[in-house]
């Protein structure tokens, strides 16, 4: 079996040689020509119901573009599933599986396992997608489940907090449910939901996927009939990932394996680091023996990543001194880039979850970039010197 270290700079790039080229080529066409009304007429039909291509050609970018489908093919190669399906953005490839699964399933009625990212949260309790949601812990997913249950929602690592998920056992008792798994903080690197029975593994790919803040986008790992379902929402909708950002994306797998592994191994430190510190009340790290109860990190994943939550002493006011204070970290939403991030969960990106299960007012989320650890260390010593 080819080593996830060489899948990731050799997938969906096995037709570059037959084209006569080395590096990945991006194909910015919206339109493309057609070899008969009738031709195109059937590849436009197999793309706009999900399929793919005919004879008839490309048509039209919304239903299908080589770049976003060579990266589509390495996602999949590095999640162990038949295909996945690329999008705009991580919320829109959220929306997509959500009303694919309306529309497969056998209800609209959603469980979803928090702590969950912020933008899925709201946008489950929004009523927009036309579902019902059940909120509940992990070991509630059985209780939660309905007659009419077409989804359920989980994310682990959870966001922002880090608290871990079982897979295989929420797939367990979910049955023939779909479970998605929301797979941003591990990446294919550290883990693979598919093998633990999730039916679809999704990506904020504009994080770790791309690494370098410079690309949007969202794609979900599945099977080849989820795939059809996904895509077939996606052309209607009009989700699709652009091109460039499908060329970025591709280009940052490559070196996704080492920046994980190294990013880990630099979040390793600042988390024993931070342990103790004067003015930290918790630290929360899958990696710290009190953050694993049930020992998924070695079983399900393959390490614990490279996001910390960390709460301070002094509430709000001395979280937002802090964030105020850094300057080697960057103040800002997002993860997963080169650079080291720190945001504020529960003012930024978990604003618009409900009261019960907002972080608390204390919490700080870290994202650990490539730079040296000491250097960040020193940099969250002064922040909190500063804040306290």
């Amino acid at each position: 079996m080819t080593s996830l270290d060489t899948l990731a700079v050799h997938a969906g790039r096995a037709d570059l040689t037959a084209l006569g080229v080395h590096a990945l080529p991006l194909d910015l066409s919206t339109t493309n020509p057609l070899p008969s009304i009738d031709a195109g007429g059937l590849s436009y039909e197999s793309m706009a119901t999900g399929g793919h291509p005919t004879e008839g050609g490309l048509v039209y970018q919304r239903l299908w573009n080589p770049t976003v489908a060579r990266f589509e093919e390495a996602l999949a190669d590095l999640e162990h599933t038949d295909a996945s399906v690329a999008f705009s953005t991580g919320m829109a490839a959220v929306t997509a599986a959500v009303l694919a699964a309306t529309v497969e399933g056998r209800g609209r009625h959603v469980v979803a396992v928090r702590p969950l990212y912020g933008g899925t949260d709201h946008l489950l309790a929004s009523g927009l997608l036309g579902v019902e949601t059940t909120y509940c812990a992990p070991h509630e997913v059985e209780a939660a489940m309905r007659p009419d249950t077409c989804l359920v929602v989980l994310e682990t690592p959870g966001n922002p907090t880090l608290e871990l998920v079982d897979i295989a056992a929420v797939t367990a008792v979910a049955g023939d449910v779909p479970v998605l798994v929301d797979n941003t903080f591990a990446t294919p690197v550290l883990q693979n939901p598919a093998d633990h029975g999730a039916a679809l593994v999704l990506h904020s790919a504009t994080k770790y996927l791309g690494g370098h803040g410079d690309a949007m986008g969202g794609v979900i790992a599945c099977a080849e009939p989820w795939a059809q379902a996904l895509r077939r929402v996606r052309a209607v909708t009009g989700g699709l990932l652009h091109p460039m950002g499908a060329y970025l994306l591709h280009r940052g797998l490559a070196t996704l394996p080492m920046r994980v592994r190294a990013q880990q191994d630099g979040a390793g430190k600042v988390a024993a680091w931070l342990v103790g510190q004067p003015g930290v009340r918790e630290v929360r790290w899958p990696g710290l023996p009190d953050c694993d109860p049930h020992g998924l990190v070695g079983r399900q994943m393959r390490g614990p990543g490279a996001m910390i939550a960390v709460a301070v002493e002094g509430g709000y006011e001395a979280a937002s001194r802090v964030t105020e204070s850094v300057r080697l970290f960057t103040h800002a939403v997002s993860l997963g880039g080169v650079d080291s991030l720190v945001q504020h969960p529960a003012a930024l990106t978990h604003r618009p979850v409900a009261a019960e299960a907002k972080p608390h007012a204390d919490v700080l989320r870290l994202s650990i970039g490539l730079e040296d650890p000491e250097d960040l260390c020193a940099d969250l010593a002064q922040a909190l010197a500063a804040a306290h």
